[in-house]
């Protein structure tokens, strides 16, 4: 059986209205009110996508994204803040993708859809990628450094090195790196893949990879090493 997708709001008509239409297309849906019933769905199996509200009673939706990064969920985040920064926000917390309300849900069908496709695209080739001495294990979305050291990454940071590894030692433009992280819907915004590639750096250069990903003035990104597949 397909994992459902998990819609969070805690407006009844809205969670009802959003099951209602992607169990149409043929979605598994399952909707929850809050954080609490969206731990109890996920100790109950796994999810296919979380569609998560920003704002929610008692812990919020930014503060479940945090939580629950590093899992290999990937979360589709819906707000009525749909200002540059709150979206920054959200990406770097580890959202895939980022859909500001009042929107159609004809526009919510079609991001569920990319962001569904990129599990599918990163299962091709070998699951661990190995450069320098780092291993990532695409399959338990795990870093390793080469000292044996897990490094902690978001699933927005973990999308992003894994965009990086699928095309080594290739210069990729912002729009290039915000459509392989956040699926075809993506809205071109450059300062988002600034500040993700920022924060993914400085974790890298923690353990020993501060040259690992190149700034080509002006065009975009290189990752500057070779990589090996297992």
């Amino acid at each position: 059986m397909t994992a459902p997708i998990l819609i969070v709001d805690d407006d009844d008509s809205i969670r009802s209205a959003l099951c209602e239409y992607l169990s149409r297309h043929g979605y598994a849906v399952r909707g929850v009110a809050d954080g609490a019933g969206l731990d109890r769905a996920l100790a109950e199996g796994p999810a296919a996508l979380i569609v998560l509200d920003l704002m929610l009673p008692g812990e919020d939706g930014l503060a479940i994204c945090r939580r629950l990064a590093g899992r290999g969920v990937p979360i589709l985040m819906l707000s009525a803040l749909g200002e540059a920064e709150d979206r920054i926000v959200g990406l770097e917390l580890g959202a895939a993708d980022y859909l500001a309300k009042p929107f159609v849900p004809r526009e919510l069908l079609a991001r569920v859809r990319a962001v569904l496709r990129r599990p599918q695209a990163e299962a091709a080739g070998g699951r661990m990628l190995q450069f320098l001495g780092w291993r990532f294990d695409r399959e338990a979305h795990q870093l390793q450094a080469p000292t044996g050291q897990p490094v902690a990454l978001t699933s927005g940071e973990l999308r992003l090195l894994a965009a990086f590894l699928e095309r080594p030692q290739r210069l990729l433009s912002r729009e290039r790196l915000l459509q392989a992280t956040q699926g075809d819907s993506a809205e071109s915004f450059d300062r988002a893949i600034d500040l993700a590639i920022s924060r993914l750096r400085r974790k890298l250069a923690a353990h020993g990879g501060a040259a690992l990903i190149e700034t080509v003035r002006g065009e975009g990104y290189r990752f500057a090493a070779p990589v090996l597949r297992r």
